[in-house]
């Protein structure tokens, strides 16, 4: 048996911000910048966004441990067409508070290719009625979401003229929402008329944002309170990231385990067990936003990323090592450590292929740090979690370099999948991604 992975941190006294003198608190807070949430992706702000024909205002078909979720649908008719024929229903993905449909429109309508017509529109044309689907919280648990999918999926049949079959997915966490929805109304026996499910580098086996981070997020938060608004580890404390993080740690000063940590990951995959694991009627396809060879960024496990000093403080955040005891991860020093965070049996996630996301850059960019262009950006969804590789959630990190060229069908949960040329940006319109979804959709 594989040893479970884990964090340990050492402090002077627990809760680091009770070790310091005030002096110091002002330093680190200082050190840290604060630049709202991070890890949030702010909205895609260029290009035109089309008004949709249709939008409807959507609630859950039921409650999540007392909470109904809520949302709305734009609905983008194709070419020729005056009501709803053949839908395609494209959720929403994780981040802070409401989805903006506009944004996710341009997002995925924005030109992969010079005079080739964006995704949306390229949809449109081929007759397929686009159905963007959001919520009003998308940092809540993913299945009080998907009961807002239920409802949308519900509503698109309610209105659709004729008889064709539906296609539901979505980005991100938004092809783990519709992929619980669907399960759910199969388990319940509710016909959702779907031919096709699709996941656009969705993870499936879990996210990653490296733990040294998570612990700044905390970390700042605690010695820099916002009364302004949400603070820095607001969007890791969320449901939806303790649900989709593969390693979570929920303060700056916690030691234990990281992929068993939150009670609410282990009772989301409990629930996805008991609803089938995926729906087992449509054809599943997944698209990663990583590549499939095995080969991910250049990212050496345990280089130092961040080296900061300032006056007497010096704070360092590294690379995930590889695996080991112990390994160190981040450490803060004012003339003598106060802080130090080590990992135990981690592999090495932000190296590993798969979609991006510029965490590094970010936390760099916040305390006004130069970085190499290369260590901005880190593994978020490796490859073998975006196509859905057959492995337990909890113990499936020694396959994150797989090469998946020629992988038998029985070791993914979907029909078919496609991994970029490159390693390109979380949820990002790649032209290979894009060409290879319309094919499969080109006989439907």
């Amino acid at each position: 048996m594989p040893q479970e992975p884990r964090i340990d941190v050492e402090t002077r006294a627990r809760g680091i911000e009770n070790s310091l003198t005030a002096e110091q608190v002002e330093h680190i807070a200082e050190a840290l910048g604060q630049q709202g949430v991070w890890f949030a992706a702010p909205p895609e702000r260029s290009g035109q966004a089309r008004r949709p024909e249709l939008v409807w205002d959507l609630v859950g078909d039921r409650p999540h441990q007392g909470y109904t979720a809520t949302g709305r649908a734009a609905v983008h008719l194709a070419d020729g067409h005056d009501t709803l024929t053949r839908p395609l229903i494209l959720a929403d993905g994780f981040n802070h508070g409401p989805s903006d449909l506009d944004a996710l429109w341009r997002h995925f309508n924005q030109p992969y290719h010079k005079g080739v017509p964006g995704f949306l529109d390229q949809l449109r044309g081929m007759g397929i009625d686009v159905v963007l689907l959001g919520f009003d919280q998308r940092h809540a648990a993913i299945q009080a979401n998907a009961a807002v999918a239920v409802t949308c999926v519900q509503h698109a049949i309610a209105e659709r003229r004729g008889d064709d079959q539906l296609v539901v997915g979505g980005v991100s966490m938004g092809g783990i929402v519709t992929r619980y929805a669907l399960a759910l109304m199969e388990s319940e026996r509710i016909d959702h008329q779907t031919d096709k499910y699709f996941s656009y580098d969705s993870p499936h086996l879990g996210a990653w944002i490296p733990l040294a981070l998570q612990q700044l997020a905390y970390l700042h938060e605690a010695l820099a309170p916002r009364s302004d608004g949400p603070g820095q580890a607001e969007l890791i404390r969320s449901p939806a990231a303790q649900q989709l993080l593969w390693g979570w740690v929920d303060d700056a000063d916690y030691s234990g385990p990281v992929t068993s940590s939150s009670p609410l990951r282990q009772e989301f995959l409990e629930d996805l067990r008991r609803v089938g694991w995926f729906p087992m009627r449509p054809y599943k396809l997944g698209l990663a936003n990583g590549t499939g060879n095995g080969i991910g960024p250049d990212l050496p496990p345990g280089t130092p990323v961040i080296d900061l000093r300032h006056e007497a403080l010096q704070l360092t955040a590294r690379i995930q090592p590889d695996l080991g005891e112990l390994q160190n991860v981040g450490a803060i020093s004012i003339g003598a450590p106060v802080w130090t965070s080590a990992t135990s049996h981690v592999a090495a996630f932000d190296g590993a292929p798969g979609g991006t996301l510029d965490s590094w850059g970010r936390l760099a960019d916040a305390v006004g740090l130069p970085i190499q262009d290369r260590f901005r950006s880190s593994c978020f969804v490796p490859s073998v979690s975006a196509i859905a590789l057959a492995r337990d959630p909890f113990e499936w990190q020694a396959d994150l370099y797989q090469d998946l060229s020629g992988l038998p069908k029985d070791e993914t949960f979907l029909d078919a999948f496609c991994c970029d040329a490159v390693d390109t940006e979380h949820s990002s319109v790649s032209g290979p991604l894009i060409e290879w979804f319309l094919e499969q959709l080109a006989g439907w």
